[in-house]
Parts: C-alpha cells; sequence; structure tokens
C-alpha cells in the first residue's frame, strides 16, 4: 500500500463451528480482527494484526481479497488456528468452548511508530493486555470484551478496559464487569466512550456529552448474529476516522456501524460483509437514518 493506515485492528482469527436457525458450519472464518476489518475497509485502509494457523490462513486470504487491507503483521504460525464452538438461538450465542492454544506461540506486533487509531478485539485478555501495552502513542484506543473470557481472565480483562479509551461490550459483559449504570461505569473506568451493543435494540454511545442511540434495522433478517459487535466497531470507529471525530460526527458513525452490523447478520459467517460494497454501504446507512428518523 502506498501509505501506511491510519486504522490498525489487533486481534482474532477463528474457524468456527456453530449452530443455529441458520443450520451447522463447520470451521466457518470469523473473528473479531476478520469482522472489523471487513467493514472497516468499506471505508478506510486498514491494518491487521492477528495469529492465524496454516489450516486458516486460505480462507482469510480469499476474504480480504480486493479490500484495502494491510496484512503485514497476520502472522502465519505453525499450531492450529483459534477455534470457537458456540450454539445461536433468539439471535444469541451461547459460548460452547474454544482452542485457543495458538496465543501460546504468538505476541501482537504494531507497524513501527504507529499513531493512528486501534482497535483491540476480542481476544484472549493477557494478549489483549500485551497489544494494549505497545499501543502508547495511538491518538485513539479502543477495546472489545468476550463474555467468556472476562468470566475466566477478569484481571486481565480489568486492565485491558483501564487503558482503553473506548470499550465496546453488550449487556452481560458489562455486568461481568461490574457494570450497572452505564454513565458511572464510564467514569468509574476514566474512559471516553462506553458504547453499549444490545443486538436487536441497537446501539448506544456514553459520552461526558451524553447518550447516543441509534436503534438496529427491524426490515432485514438476523439470519447469523456471529460478528455483528466487531462490525460495529469497525464501521464505527473507520466512519468516524474519516469524517474528522469531531463529537457532532458521533451519532453518523453509529449508523454507519449498524448498517455494517445489518450486512454482517444477513449471511451465514463474513459471507454478508465480505461481499458488501462500499454502495451497498452506503444504501444500508440512508435506511438506518429513514429509521432513526421515524422512531424519534
Amino acid at each position: 500500500m502506498p501509505d501506511a493506515p491510519e486504522l490498525l485492528v489487533i486481534g482474532s482469527v477463528a474457524l468456527d463451528t456453530r449452530d443455529g436457525p441458520f443450520g451447522k458450519v463447520h470451521e466457518e472464518l470469523g473473528g473479531s480482527a476478520v469482522y472489523f476489518a471487513l467493514a472497516a475497509s468499506l471505508i478506510v485502509p486498514v491494518a491487521v494484526s492477528a495469529p492465524v494457523g496454516r489450516d486458516g490462513a486460505e480462507q482469510v486470504t480469499r476474504a480480504f481479497e480486493g479490500r484495502p487491507i494491510d496484512t503485514s503483521f497476520l502472522r502465519v504460525i505453525d499450531a492450529p488456528t483459534y477455534r470457537w464452538k458456540a450454539h445461536q438461538e433468539h439471535g444469541h450465542n451461547l459460548d460452547l468452548g474454544s482452542v485457543d492454544r495458538i496465543y501460546d506461540r504468538w505476541e501482537p506486533e504494531i507497524p513501527p511508530d504507529f499513531a493512528g487509531w486501534a482497535f483491540i478485539g476480542s481476544m484472549r485478555p493477557d494478549r489483549q493486555d500485551m497489544a494494549i501495552k505497545t499501543l502508547h502513542a495511538a491518538r485513539l484506543l479502543a477495546a472489545d470484551a468476550m463474555l467468556s473470557y472476562v468470566k475466566v481472565q477478569t484481571p486481565e480483562a480489568r486492565n485491558v478496559l483501564r487503558r482503553a479509551a473506548w470499550y465496546f461490550c453488550n449487556h452481560e459483559e458489562f455486568a461481568a464487569l461490574g457494570g450497572s449504570d452505564p454513565e458511572e461505569f464510564r467514569r468509574q473506568w476514566w474512559l471516553e466512550g462506553l458504547v453499549l451493543k444490545a443486538g436487536p435494540k441497537g446501539v448506544t454511545a456514553h459520552t461526558a456529552d451524553g447518550n447516543v442511540h441509534v436503534p438496529a434495522l427491524p426490515n432485514h433478517p438476523a439470519f447469523d448474529t456471529t460478528g455483528a459487535g466487531d462490525a460495529v466497531a469497525g464501521g464505527m470507529l473507520a466512519r468516524w476516522l474519516s469524517t474528522g471525530a469531531q463529537r457532532s460526527g458521533l451519532q453518523d458513525a453509529l449508523v454507519c456501524g449498524v448498517a455494517c452490523a445489518s450486512l454482517t447478520i444477513e449471511s451465514i459467517g463474513v459471507r454478508g460483509i465480505a461481499s458488501a460494497t462500499p454502495r451497498l454501504l452506503d444504501a444500508r446507512m440512508a435506511e438506518v437514518w429513514e429509521f432513526l428518523r421515524r422512531e424519534s
């Protein structure tokens, strides 16, 4: 790429085995870094730092083909790609366990002198913690949670929360981290922004300026909700970065995030967001804006 991307995601590449209303899938490509990068790259170039085994590298290459995604720090490792099993019901994934030994062979890397925006996607918290410590020069530092990891590596997860400026989580993860009142939680952890993801109820950003809520689109099918939260973060941060990162543009950025999530969940795995185009995203954003106007 001629210019270094201003947006970086450090996270997971996964091979998911899941079942739900969509049927069953075996070792379907997923992972926080993949969903985030596919959504964000519809708007701005993005760099990816993540581990993948040789058994998953080809799937990632195919998914990223033709997108402005810098894979210089995507490391192919002689270890099995991270595996995740889940059962999906009523739009919610029940975590059935994972195999994450690949993290023992990998340390997060970032571009030299990186000073752009960085997102630490859901992955094992000790590696999130390691990643966030390398990003002291980032202009904006955001992180995400994963319920099962919050429960088993609580100190590491809290350390990531302590260092992040923006934090993304759903209501279960929020509660597991001791949250009850979002504004009190945001102040307690010195967050610039707390983004609470509520599935079919939409997304709410809590900042010192107040709350900004964007509802989810009800007129598109929620076929497979896996990756919706990562798509929200990718779309939101990329759009906000591309429009100057003014507080007045936060609602517009959230609209883009919700539109990316809508494109993601209408197909299995990454297929929806991987086949999306900037033109399709613009059309979906227009739908979100129209629904938002009607709701208000």
